[in-house]
């Protein structure tokens, strides 16, 4: 095929799939808490396309089944049950958008699970060169698998894939879950569940042998700026730096944190309408009763205190170059971006039980967390990605109905404790 004609054939495939995505837009432009309905199943997800599917007992729900899962493969018994829950499974990782972490997460998370994966990570080399839509795409791939995980640059592509779903169910023929694993700049549903299964796990302030944690829970309230400290997520300040307008993490994140009670949410960004908090969200965050601040810098002060210093969790971004345009360059001259970057004099201000995260990948030439902070115990990214294949473990679990198998199984097998007898003595 010629490169002209090549073009043409992909162009055409983009014009006819927005076509096809016009047509679900009476669905799509419907009250967020209707459209949850079409994604849930009996109360479980039946896909997983926004954060907003998820309240904050099912958040709970899936940390539990995580922890369990993660317990269970460090031992060969518990290994070998999981190994055995989904053999007969097969996944499509169906990502044509670049990833490394969230692709080989998902991957991994299914090969805890026994399930057999296969990919298409560059259309090029599928029948979508051809000028095949990527609904008949989709539509094929539901033929020879049992769960489609995608990522794409269509913001509204993963949401209308699902309806496809839903009205292929409708007519009797094969249906299976379809799980957003990103979708353009609006949603990462599944990057927001590891980021607060990372948050859950690091408020419980409990010392585990994979923790970090050098302060228990019960010192750090002996200090007397601490001893307001509660677990658990509700209570907290939590600060999201960087590129707030286009991070689609950050979006989906707030959304589930703004669930919990009396929480405070900060954002630091430039003043610049493509990197600030966009009003949608403003809206949505003010409707939720969460206090909201937006502020240019680390050191402006919020109630008489820098900001730097009165955060429980700090989310870190990188200016997403890739979504510039040729007019971007001019417009961020006067932008001091090193406002935006961490240094190990700003970590050592914060308090000593606070959570550095960052969705990945961080941009080494930007620097907005220099590598020596990676060993202060308050540097939680690296973490947080690996809590990513338990979490997304959990998912799959739940959407093929074996999280109350892994219930039943650790709670026969895995809930004894030791009894050192020490009453008698």
């Amino acid at each position: 095929m010629s490169t002209a004609f090549a073009h043409e054939a992909r162009t055409t495939s983009m014009n006819r799939d927005d076509l096809d995505l016009n047509e679900y837009e009476p669905r799509m432009n419907r009250p967020v808490r209707i459209k949850i309905a079409d994604f849930q199943r009996e109360e479980r997800p039946k896909h997983v396309i926004v954060s907003d599917q998820f309240d904050e007992e099912t958040l709970e729900e899936m940390a539990g089944t995580a922890d369990m899962i993660r317990m269970l493969a460090k031992t060969r018994q518990g290994h070998s049950f999981l190994l055995n829950l989904l053999p007969h499974k097969r996944a499509m990782l169906y990502f044509t958008q670049p990833s490394t972490r969230t692709f080989l997460s998902f991957m991994a998370a299914c090969q805890i699970l026994g399930i057999t994966c296969n990919e298409v990570r560059d259309p090029s080399t599928s029948s979508e060169e051809k000028g095949e839509s990527r609904f008949d795409s989709i539509r094929t791939f539901s033929s020879y698998f049992d769960v489609i995980i995608m990522r794409s640059v269509l913001s509204r592509f993963a949401e209308c894939c699902a309806y496809l779903m839903n009205d292929l169910e409708d007519f009797n023929h094969r249906s299976i879950p379809i799980v957003n694993a990103g979708s353009g700049a609006d949603e990462h549903p599944t990057q927001a569940l590891l980021d607060i299964y990372t948050l859950q796990r690091t408020f419980k302030f409990e010392s585990t042998i994979d923790s970090r944690r050098t302060m228990s829970y019960e010192s750090l309230r002996r200090n007397p700026q601490y001893a307001g400290l509660t677990r658990g997520l509700s209570g907290k300040v939590y600060g999201f730096c960087g590129d707030i307008g286009r991070g689609r993490t950050v979006r989906s994140l707030a959304n589930l944190l703004s669930l919990y009670r009396d929480v405070t949410m900060v954002f630091v960004s430039p003043d610049h309408p493509k990197l600030s908090l966009k009003p949608d969200l403003e809206q949505k965050l003010l409707n939720r009763n969460v206090r909201l601040h937006q502020v240019d810098s680390f050191e402006e002060q919020i109630d008489g205190q820098p900001v730097i210093e009165m955060l429980d969790a700090l989310y870190m971004t990188r200016i997403q170059r890739e979504h510039d345009d040729p007019n971007d360059a001019g417009a961020y001259q006067g932008i001091d971006f090193r406002k935006y970057c961490l240094t190990t004099e700003m970590v050592a201000r914060m308090k000593d039980y606070a959570a550095i995260l960052h969705p990945f990948p961080r941009d080494k030439n930007f620097g907005e967390i220099p590598p020596e902070i990676d060993n202060d115990h308050r540097a939680m990214y690296f973490r947080q990605a690996r809590n990513g294949m338990w979490i997304r473990a959990a998912v799959l679990a739940s959407l093929f109905g074996v999280d109350r198998q892994i219930s039943r199984y650790f709670q026969s097998e895995y809930t004894e404790r030791h009894d050192y007898n020490e009453d008698v003595l």
